[in-house]
């Protein structure tokens, strides 16, 4: 069977690095991004023509349910019933403290970071479960290891969201078992993608690389191996 794979996000980071990792592996993806059109479609040219791969670009707000639903359709309507899920899109805001935080940058980060992903996760479970007639199917949550970390002085909205993700994983998981799909998450460390700069602090690997064991930041390849 064909393994066709949506990956949130894609256009950058992490979520490119996965899309050219399983089109080499003979996926067929489903790249899912918010603003970064330009990255989008270079994803999908790079894919095409180079991996010779088969690919598309859809833009969607994941935080905008009636834009998840559409994205799945879309997916359905131009490359099949997906077999993976690789639930990526999130965002990160400027570096601040507990008394810096508003309940409007609250309110984007868990409506993206966590609704986003409970809504794709959904749209997944739909079409993969036995119960729906699918064939079964592989979610792969992106969380961080803000989850375990917490992210003081500098971004525990976002840790926090993580943490939910964590959450989300562990009970999709058994809560869909039964129904052929498998559920997991990789949790990246420090990762040398533009991220950062979202925060504020574009070479915050560099700063902190010396105190990790390998005395390095990580690679997207890297976490899109895992991924996979």
């Amino acid at each position: 069977m064909q393994k066709i794979t949506l990956i949130t996000g894609g256009s950058r980071g992490i979520g490119r690095a996965t899309a050219f990792y399983l089109a080499e592996k003979g996926h067929h993806i489903g790249i899912g991004y918010h603003s970064n059109q330009d990255q989008a479609l270079e994803v999908i040219e790079i894919i095409r023509r180079r991996i010779g791969g088969k690919a598309i670009a859809i833009q969607a707000d994941i935080a905008d349910e009636k834009q998840v639903v559409e994205l799945f359709q879309r997916i359905d309507a131009e490359l099949g019933c997906i077999t993976g899920l690789v639930n990526n899109a999130g965002i990160l805001k400027p570096q601040a403290s507990i008394e810096q935080l508003t309940a409007h940058r609250l309110n984007d980060i868990f409506t993206t970071n966590v609704v986003g992903s409970f809504l794709c996760a959904r749209e997944a479970v739909k079409r993969m479960s036995f119960r729906h007639g699918g064939h079964g199917g592989s979610i792969v949550n992106v969380s961080s290891a803000a989850s375990r970390l917490g992210s003081p002085h500098e971004y525990i909205d976002y840790a926090a969201s993580k943490g939910a993700i964590d959450t989300l994983t562990i009970g999709l998981s058994l809560e869909v078992a039964d129904q052929g799909i498998r559920v997991n998450a990789v949790r990246p460390g420090f990762i040398y993608t533009n991220m950062h700069s979202d925060g504020g602090e574009p070479n915050r690997v560099d700063r902190v690389k010396n105190s990790l064991p390998m005395k390095r930041g990580g690679q997207p390849k890297e976490v899109a191996q895992a991924i996979a």
